[in-house]
C-alpha cells in the first residue's frame, strides 16, 4: 500500500509540473515536431485490445517515451508488450514487440514550431530484437512533413526500412487532425505497408479524438482497421500524453 501511495503521489507531482505536450498518440505516424530541451513525454496506451486472426491480444502497456536532448533533436524509445488472451500456438504467452530506439531532428521549423510554411523532421535508428518475437536487428528511417492551418493539421510521414527479417520495407502514412484549439478534436489515420520480400501489402485506417486536459496531459482514444487480404484486424487504443520538464525550463511563474 505505502509503495502504491508513494506511486500515486509521485505521478500526480509530474502532472502538477507538466509543460505543453500534444498527443501524437493514437497514431501508427508521427508529427513534424519535436519536445522541448529537457522535456521528458511519455506515450503510453496502458491497455489496449488488438483481435487478430491469430488470436486476441491486450497490450499493457504500448509505451513511447520521448526526451528533447538538444533544440531540435529528441530522443524517442517505444516498444509494444502483447499479452494473449488464450495461447497462441507456437507463441509465447507474452512478447514485448516493436521494440526500437530513434533520434528525430527537425530539418526545417515550420507551422508546428509558429513559424512560417511546412514543418519537416527526420527520425532514424535501429529496431532492436524483439523478445518473444524476432530476433534481429533492422533499420528505418522516416521523414515527416507536416502543416498546420486553424481548421486543420495533416502530417505526412514516408518511411523506409530494412526489417528484422532483413527485408525491405516500405511505409506512407497521412494522419488528419480537427482544429488544434478544440479542447476536444477529431483525428484520424490511413496508411499503408509493403514488405518487398513477402510481397504483402497492409492498409489501415483509425479514427478517433484527442482530449486536450490540460497542459501537458492529453487523452486519447481510436479504433483502427488493419486489413490484409483474407487476414483483417480491429484494434481499440486508448491512452495518454503526459509531458513533464527534467532540466532547462525556467519556473512556470518565470515563463513569458
Amino acid at each position: 500500500m505505502r509503495r502504491l501511495e508513494l506511486a500515486l503521489a509521485t505521478l500526480a507531482a509530474g502532472i502538477a509540473l507538466a509543460t505543453p505536450a500534444f498527443a501524437y498518440r493514437p497514431f501508427d505516424g508521427t508529427d513534424g515536431d519535436v519536445a522541448d530541451v529537457g522535456e521528458f513525454e511519455l506515450e503510453m496506451g496502458p491497455a489496449q485490445y488488438l483481435s487478430a486472426p491469430e488470436g486476441h491480444y491486450l497490450l499493457i502497456p504500448a509505451t513511447v517515451l520521448n526526451l528533447g536532448i538538444a533544440r531540435g533533436f529528441e530522443l524517442v524509445v517505444d516498444f509494444k508488450d502483447f499479452v494473449a488472451l488464450r495461447p497462441v500456438q507456437g507463441q509465447q504467452r507474452m512478447r514485448i514487440l516493436d521494440t526500437d530506439i530513434f533520434l528525430k531532428s527537425v530539418l526545417r521549423r515550420g507551422t508546428l514550431q509558429g513559424e512560417t510554411g511546412v514543418s519537416i523532421a527526420l527520425e532514424a535508428g535501429p529496431l532492436l530484437p524483439e523478445i518473444g518475437g524476432t530476433s534481429g536487428f533492422g533499420a528505418e528511417g522516416n521523414l515527416i512533413t507536416s502543416y498546420r492551418w486553424d481548421p486543420l493539421s495533416l502530417h505526412l510521414n514516408t518511411a523506409a526500412a530494412l526489417n528484422r527479417e532483413h527485408n525491405m520495407e516500405a511505409f506512407v502514412s497521412l494522419i488528419l487532425e480537427g482544429p488544434h484549439e478544440w479542447r476536444v478534436r477529431p483525428v484520424g489515420e490511413v496508411y499503408t505497408d509493403h514488405d518487398f520480400g513477402n510481397n504483402e501489402t497492409k492498409y489501415s485506417a483509425l479514427a478517433g479524438a484527442i482530449w486536450q486536459v490540460r497542459d501537458g496531459l492529453a487523452l486519447d482514444a481510436a479504433v483502427r482497421y488493419g486489413a490484409l487480404p483474407g487476414n483483417n484486424a480491429v484494434e481499440i487504443r486508448f491512452g495518454l500524453t503526459w509531458g513533464v520538464p527534467l532540466w532547462g525550463h525556467p519556473p512556470p511563474e518565470t515563463r513569458n
